[in-house]
């Protein structure tokens, strides 16, 4: 809420989650060269941080180290000013982390069909939760277990059928418009 006297202030940064494959480090960079902001992604982070991609730390580590590093970051990107981050996909399955990223700017959930991601994501060989023969029951699986995460955030934007720039052009002004009401 504002005084009388201040003009309303956007959040700080705009959080990009949902499913792997809607767009949100492509759509992620250009907000980010929109808005002369810094891009983030949570993924390449912990990469660059623990010297080993994502489908290593799954694969040596386990599925729940990698969360851990996920909830450790999201409290550090409490404190991050005019970025724009792109989030892993499951990062939003801790209440914590939801929690922790609403603290720290807007967050949008971006959402795509089960086809259309198996779309986007065919031949990829960095996805270690779709290793498997059938990647859209093994997309339509995941999604189901994550409704619920998914449906807690306040702000949805359906990425079928439109460009990153005009992704980002909704985004940012979902952006100004939450920043008129705060």
């Amino acid at each position: 809420m504002t005084m009388p006297d201040q003009k309303p202030v956007a959040p700080q940064n705009i959080i990009l989650c949902g499913f792997m494959g809607t767009g949100k480090t492509t759509i992620g960079q250009v907000i980010a060269a929109t808005l002369g902001w810094q891009f983030s992604d949570t993924d390449h982070v912990i990469e660059t941080r623990q010297g080993k991609t994502v489908s290593q730390i799954f694969w040596q580590d386990g599925e729940s180290t990698f969360r851990q590093l996920e909830t450790d970051l999201c409290l550090e990107i409490c404190s991050w000013r005019q970025a724009v981050i792109a989030t892993g996909g499951g990062i939003v399955l801790k209440a914590e982390n939801r929690e922790a990223l609403t603290n720290a700017g807007l967050v949008v959930c971006l959402d795509a069909s089960p086809e259309l991601i198996a779309e986007r994501l065919a031949g990829a060989t960095d996805r270690p939760l779709l290793a498997g023969d059938d990647p859209v029951k093994r997309i339509r699986d995941l999604m189901a277990a994550r409704f619920i995460a998914y449906k807690a955030l306040h702000n949805h934007v359906d990425t079928t059928g439109q460009t990153p720039q005009q992704l980002a052009d909704e985004i940012i002004a979902i952006w100004k418009r939450v920043g008129q009401v705060i």
